[in-house]
């Protein structure tokens, strides 16, 4: 198939924290190479890589210096090649994530661009003058807090930057820029990739005019109003579905089974949806609505139902629970509850579409509790305890050992383990009734059972935290997330996998009692 992305399940990997090859506490690529095996024995088609580019790592990957290299901390493109081939081998994809909206200040591009104003990369940035002396050229706020706006001594302009000072913004309104990324998404498709992952999809196209942004109203997103304005020039704007059309018939000229993948953060399922276009643009689109939501049967529903009504026509949605900038599901989501957790991975895999998990997700691994004197991302630094996103980027736990299994025994590790003991893969995996079985035999189902890859997705109900949904024609599945016993009604067939594994097997015939914080899967039995 083509499409494959269509019904994959993708798994998210932080490349410094997976795998260390090398004993210096640091993942890498030989290391994720060497842990395929483990992704195989899953059951996932694809692994999206967080940024493996040469960097600063001022904001860690996500400020770019070189588009066409690998950051020697993770490996050099022998190692990426050797990973691509050995997961092709494994009918596993590899993804990377690419950063367009800005590159590091560091860069070569920025570098020349404020040695002059008559460089050749000066266009390539965007650059304003003071709107008054010594004021920035409008009210734009970064979304890091403070302006977005810093002022270059040599260059004696302003430039942009909607993160970090040391992220300079490309503009996409030059031809150049836009020539340039075709090359790189070449490069790398000629490489082996599968795709890209394509960071804060929404920004990369700013208001020619520089204007300022009005002030939130009441009903506007949560963020504006820490922000103080509504990104209504800086993000999100209706010139930005060009550039997807233009990369999508790159990528579909190129091969039809490459994958545009989109960081796709607005407020609304209204405008998530113009990122699918008719079909033209990107391939799936991240869904942060429903991400960012509470983990409550109604909202969730609502929401699920509400996307299944916007999508295009021929679109399929994006799930996931967890990432790098987010709070862990069994942490944000199930507040620490096994039992939750497994629900919210059942909704997750037994929804229509794609699913994302992050690493450490299959063994219901919660946030991790980083010391001050440990916490490396500036981010985090500056915003916790609002926001940890260290928390949620610590060294995958393979083993309960010195070392975990991720590094050589006595190496710390570039961010401290959680709790080893009770999550880690090699005792789940010698235990039938762990969430890592859990995962693997809920991603054994979508493959054995068609209608939970390409099945329509319809709502039975959603009442007192119970909510209940068909995929086609023979498959139920439901959720309690309330704090009573419920009743789900008009499921018939066998329980093909429950949060309580003791119940796997069991015969339902039109009523199946779940406790709070219990789900499950029914089915017909499929014809030979």
């Amino acid at each position: 198939m083509s499409e494959w992305w269509r019904d994959a399940v993708c798994y998210q990997i932080y490349p410094r924290s997976y795998m260390d090859s090398n004993g210096d506490g640091v993942g890498d690529l030989p290391g994720i190479t060497s842990r395929l095996d483990h992704l195989q024995w899953l059951g996932v088609e694809c692994i999206w890589l967080s940024p493996t580019f040469p960097s600063p790592n001022e904001d860690w990957g996500y400020d770019v210096a070189d588009y066409y290299g690998v950051h020697p901390d993770l490996g050099t493109l022998a190692d990426m090649d050797a990973l691509i081939e050995a997961g092709r081998e494994r009918g596993i994809r590899i993804v990377l994530d690419l950063v367009p909206n800005h590159t590091s200040a560091a860069h070569p591009w920025f570098q020349d661009a404020r040695s002059s104003r008559t460089s050749e990369h000066r266009d390539w940035y965007v650059w304003g003058d003071s709107k008054v002396e010594g004021e920035p050229p409008n009210n734009w706020t970064s979304s890091f807090l403070g302006s977005a706006w810093g002022y270059d001594e040599g260059a004696g302009q302003w430039y942009l930057h909607n993160f970090l000072r040391g992220q300079p913004d490309l503009n996409w309104w030059n031809a150049d820029v836009r020539d340039e990324f075709d090359r790189i998404y070449r490069f790398w498709f000629d490489r082996g990739v599968a795709g890209f992952r394509i960071d804060v999809a929404h920004m990369i196209i700013k208001d020619k005019e520089l204007r300022d942004n009005p002030p939130p109203e009441d009903s506007d997103f949560l963020l504006d109003h820490i922000r103080g304005q509504v990104p209504l020039y800086n993000s999100n704007r209706p010139e930005v579905h060009e550039i997807y059309q233009r990369w999508r018939a790159l990528a579909e000229d190129y091969d039809e089974s490459k994958m545009l993948v989109g960081e796709t953060f607005v407020p609304s399922l209204d405008q998530l949806m113009a990122y699918y276009g008719q079909g033209d643009e990107l391939s799936l689109a991240f869904n942060f609505p429903f991400l960012t939501a509470p983990f409550e049967a109604d909202g969730l529903c609502a929401l699920v139902e509400r996307t299944e009504e916007l999508l295009p026509n021929g679109c399929v949605p994006v799930w996931t629970g967890s990432n790098h900038d987010m709070s862990r599901l069994p942490t944000r989501w199930a507040g620490g509850a096994p039992d939750r957790t497994r629900c919210a991975l059942l909704m997750l895999l037994a929804l229509r579409g794609a699913v994302f998990l992050y690493y450490g997700d299959e063994v219901g691994l919660p946030d991790t509790d980083v010391p001050l004197d440990r916490l490396l991302d500036p981010v985090t630094i500056k915003l916790q305890p609002v926001l940890n996103r260290d928390a949620a980027r610590t060294p995958m736990q393979w083993e309960a050992s010195d070392g975990a299994g991720f590094t050589t025994p006595g190496v710390e590790p570039w961010l401290p383990f959680g709790d080893v003991a009770a999550y880690n893969v090699a005792s789940q995996r010698d235990d039938r009734s762990s969430t890592l079985h859990f995962v693997r035999d809920l991603i054994a189902l979508r493959r054995e059972r068609p209608e939970l890859r390409t099945g329509a997705y319809t709502t039975l109900y959603s009442r007192d935290g119970l909510w209940a949904w068909r995929r086609g024609d023979s498959t139920v599945s439901a959720v309690n997330l309330g704090e009573s016993a419920a009743n789900v009604d008009g499921a018939r067939g066998t329980v093909l996998i429950g949060t309580d594994r003791a119940r796997d097997g069991e015969k339902v015939d039109g009523a199946l009692r779940l406790e709070p914080n219990e789900g499950v899967l029914v089915g017909e039995e499929l014809s030979s």
